[in-house]
């Protein structure tokens, strides 16, 4: 197959961008495996690159105007690459290789071919880890909210709870709600592909929010309900709570909050057919 000149531009760039990052990408990577808030992160470079394949014939249509801007992105993204490296800050490198990446498809393709990638570039945001900061802040008030709720559902199901903050007291039995549990991991992994499926099936950009803001409280009520099952199976068997059982409740809770979301989707699907017909 032969290539046209942007795509030889596209691949002989990317061959560059993928040297210069080797160690950011390697780092991005690595997180992927040994942090399990990130565990999604495997998907989104495959998801954007075929959202990116199933666009391609309109991507092809869009006329292809070099852009000084993109080109003043690529030097922006290579500074912060450079300011990060010397540092020793890795979320800044991160950062620089969205920036480039971005600049690149403005510095080839133009204003117009950035406009139609801007929505899968924006979900290659989600393969970056939290800062550190930011983590802390999102964690902590998500490990409360859990806490609380499942209180809440314990008491409704009969047992007696006595909730301090992030530790809840059962007959005989301790659950703390440290950060892993939070939530963070179903929220992300929630959002991420709720915005790719309504991209992919819905043209309608109502609905990549309404399902974006469906994410979150999904997430917080999945993430509550596998707290109130590990208190409920902790006071028959505390070994039921921990390691092996623990992690397979948490993807069949994770199952439960896709389906969920899939549920939402059609209810959402058959309110805009209802208002599109009347």
């Amino acid at each position: 197959m032969k290539l046209t000149p942007l795509q030889k531009y596209l691949v002989w760039f990317s061959l560059l961008i993928a040297i210069c990052y080797f160690p950011v990408i390697g780092n991005i990577t690595w997180q992927w495996v040994s942090n399990d808030d990130m565990s999604h992160g495997f998907f989104v470079p495959l998801i954007v690159g075929y959202i990116v394949w199933e666009r391609r014939s309109e991507l092809f249509s869009v006329d292809i105007k070099r852009s000084g801007w993109g080109l003043a992105f690529l030097i922006v993204g290579g500074i912060l690459a450079c300011l990060g490296a010397l540092a020793a800050e890795i979320f800044t490198q991160r950062v620089a290789l969205m920036v480039t990446i971005g600049g690149l498809v403005w510095y080839l393709g133009g204003g117009a071919l950035l406009r139609r990638l801007a929505f899968p570039l924006t979900l290659l945001c989600f393969m970056l880890p939290l800062p550190g900061l930011l983590y802390k802040q999102i964690t902590f008030p998500l490990q409360i909210l859990a806490s609380r709720i499942a209180e809440q559902g314990l008491e409704l199901l009969g047992h007696i709870v006595l909730r301090e903050g992030n530790i809840i007291e059962m007959a005989g039995w301790q659950i703390s709600v440290i950060e892993a549990c939070s939530g963070v991991r179903a929220l992300l992994s929630l959002a991420f592909f709720s915005l790719a499926y309504a991209y992919l099936f819905h043209p309608q950009v109502w609905m990549r929010w309404a399902l974006l803001a469906a994410a979150f409280p999904i997430a917080v009520l999945a993430n509550s309900s596998r707290i109130v099952l590990t208190g409920i199976l902790g006071e028959y068997d505390p070994r039921l709570a921990e390691g092996f059982f623990h992690g397979m409740s948490g993807w069949a809770v994770f199952v439960i909050a896709i389906l969920m979301l899939a549920l939402t989707e059609r209810v959402l699907r058959r309110f805009g057919s209802r208002e599109a017909s009347s």
